[in-house]
C-alpha cells in the first residue's frame, strides 16, 4: 500500500516518548489559524511511499530508537487511515512503539470500523484539542469539535494512552473560562497520561508567505511567561475540580 508522504524525520524529540522516526503525512482538513505547516493541507500530493519502504527507513537508525518508536503525524494522518493501519500493524510485529498526532477531526462516532482496526496497533495518541468550546473551535480551525471530543471518548473506552496538546495563542484560546472548561473535559477522561500546553510561535509565518497564503495571525503577540504559566494554571485547575466531583 503506498501513502502520500509530506517529510520524513529521523530524531524526533518532540513527537511521543524517547527518540522518534515521525512520519509526516500530507493532507488536512482543518484550516487552523496558528497551523504552522500549511504546506501539508492539500491532499493526494507529497511522495508517494510505501509501509515497507518506510519500515526499512526506521530500521537504518533502529538503535537510536530503543526508547522511542514511530510517530505518525501530519497534516491530519487519520486522511490516510488504512495506510497507517497497515505501517503500524508492521511495526506491532516487530516490537515497535507506535504513536499518532492527530486532531481526531476525521472520527466518526457512528462508523468506527476502521478505527477499531487502527487501534489495535497503537500505543499511544497525542490528541490536539484545538479549542474546548464548538463554535470557536470553528472559527479558528474551520470544523466544530464535536466529532474530535467524541473521539477523545472512544479513545478512553478502547483504553489508549492519550497526551493531550492545546496551543494557547494570545486573544484566541487563552480566556481563562475556556482554558478551565478544557481541564474539566481532560480531567473526565481516564486514559490521559499528560498534557501539553504550547505557546503559540511564529515560525510558520515564513511558509505562507512562500506559498502566497495570507498569515491569519500576523502581527498576534506572544505570550509572556507569566501568561504561559496561568494557562497551565487554569487548566490544572479544571482537570483537578473534575477529579474531585467524581469522587463525590
Amino acid at each position: 500500500m503506498k501513502g502520500y508522504i509530506h517529510s520524513l524525520e529521523s530524531f524526533g524529540a518532540v513527537d511521543g516518548p524517547g527518540i522518534r522516526f515521525v512520519v509526516f503525512m500530507q493532507g488536512c482538513p482543518l484550516r487552523c489559524a496558528y497551523c504552522h505547516n500549511p504546506d501539508t493541507w492539500e491532499t493526494g500530493k507529497g511522495t508517494e511511499m510505501g509501509t515497507d519502504e518506510l519500515i526499512k527507513q526506521y530500521m537504518k537508525n533502529e538503535s537510536f530508537y530503543s526508547k522511542g518508536g514511530i510517530t505518525v503525524t501530519g497534516g491530519e494522518p487519520l486522511l490516510q487511515i488504512d495506510f497507517i493501519t497497515e505501517l503500524f500493524k508492521k511495526a506491532k510485529d516487530i516490537g515497535i512503539h507506535t504513536c499518532i498526532d492527530t486532531s481526531g477531526i476525521t472520527f466518526n462516532p457512528k462508523d468506527t470500523g476502521k478505527f477499531d482496526e487502527l487501534f489495535k496497533y497503537v500505543d499511544l495518541v497525542l490528541l490536539d484539542i484545538k479549542h474546548i468550546n464548538g463554535e470557536k473551535h470553528k472559527k479558528i480551525a474551520g470544523a466544530d469539535n464535536k466529532n474530535i471530543l467524541a473521539f477523545a471518548k472512544y479513545l478512553e473506552k478502547k483504553n489508549i494512552p492519550v497526551w493531550i496538546r492545546h496551543v494557547v495563542v494570545k486573544g484566541l484560546t487563552d480566556k481563562k473560562e475556556d482554558l478551565y472548561a478544557l481541564g474539566r473535559f481532560v480531567g473526565g477522561l481516564k486514559n490521559v497520561r499528560a498534557i501539553e500546553v504550547l505557546p503559540y510561535h511564529s515560525m510558520g509565518e515564513s511558509k505562507y508567505e512562500t506559498l502566497g497564503i495570507p498569515y491569519p495571525l500576523k502581527g498576534t503577540k506572544l505570550l509572556s511567561e507569566e501568561e504561559y504559566q496561568n494557562a497551565r494554571k487554569y487548566i490544572t485547575e479544571g482537570y483537578k475540580d473534575e477529579h474531585k466531583i467524581s469522587r463525590l
